[in-house]
């Protein structure tokens, strides 16, 4: 898979707000302060997508596809990182996206969220 559709589909979120890190050669999304995706590489240059998700799907998932694994350089039990070239299809990784999104908006002040959310 090769997800080129990962971008605008993360930017369409209300709210994100991408940047690039330098240091960790990472392009990282955002709702308020607080990442919900992060597109980089492993320590092998394999370019992988972390994606915060619910500990039991989280792990589901990893169960499921070998293309999963648990979050590349981040905690364990909250992230998981999907590889580019592997057989996760769109959709469980828009599916993973959306959690993402919501645990990590749920996570920010309610007047955070309602300024966040006021166009939507």
């Amino acid at each position: 898979m090769n997800y080129e559709w990962l971008d605008e589909y993360c930017l369409s979120k209300q709210g994100a707000k991408k940047d690039f890190k330098e240091e960790w050669n990472a392009t990282r999304y955002f709702i308020g302060e607080k990442i919900f995706l992060m597109v980089g590489g492993d320590k092998y240059n394999k370019a992988i997508i972390t994606i915060k998700c619910e500990p039991f799907f989280g792990q589901m998932l990893r169960d499921e596809y070998e293309h999963i694994i648990p979050g590349y350089h981040m905690n364990k039990l909250h992230w998981n990182s999907v590889y580019f070239d592997g057989d996760v299809p769109d959709n469980v990784v828009k599916q993973m996206i959306d959690m993402s999104y919501r645990i990590v908006l749920n996570s920010l002040s309610k007047k955070l969220q309602k300024e966040i959310l006021k166009d939507a």
